[in-house]
């Protein structure tokens, strides 16, 4: 097994992370936000019982910045657990 780089798994998540949480930015700033979560909750034949808030940019760019950091975070811990795991094996 090949050894992770953590801070480039921490990255790639981290991204992956800020990417997903920046489009749903996106769609609350452009209003398709509570539609979108209306569908998908009734193709879970479940009712919504969530009303987004008003659009707030800082709130918005928040919401980017600390997934980012979790994802990071998850991504280096995985790739820390993995190399350990690895050596082991070895």
């Amino acid at each position: 097994m090949k050894t992770l780089n953590p801070q480039h798994i921490g990255l790639v998540l981290g991204s992956f992370f800020a990417f997903v949480h920046l489009l749903w930015v996106v769609m609350n700033a452009l209003g398709f936000a509570q539609w979108y979560l209306d569908f998908v909750t009734s193709l879970h034949f479940v009712n919504n019982p969530f009303s987004l808030q008003p659009f707030d940019i800082t709130r918005g760019l928040l919401l980017v910045v600390v997934t980012f950091f979790v994802g990071f975070l998850w991504g280096y811990v995985f790739a820390f657990i993995w190399n350990k795991v690895h050596e082991m094996v070895k």
